[in-house]
């Protein structure tokens, strides 16, 4: 199976997930646990670079459209 990655497409599903970590914290701030800002994000920032290691050793994304071949 081949997953067809744009950069676009990676950086919005990044930005998703940062989106639901932050949010996360947040609901846990509200039941009584409370994280610090700074470790917590930076254990973000640290899960999504290897996120992004992970992308370029599986081949990395696509920059240019794959163009049609003519008949």
């Amino acid at each position: 199976m081949s997953l067809d990655r744009t950069r676009g497409g990676l950086l919005v599903a990044f930005a998703v997930f940062g989106v639901i970590v932050y949010e996360f914290r947040t609901v846990l701030d509200f039941v009584g646990v409370e994280l610090p800002l700074i470790p917590y994000m930076a254990g973000v920032f640290a899960l999504a670079g290897v996120l992004l290691w992970i992308v370029t050793l599986t081949g990395g994304w696509r920059t240019d459209p794959e163009r049609d071949e003519p008949a």
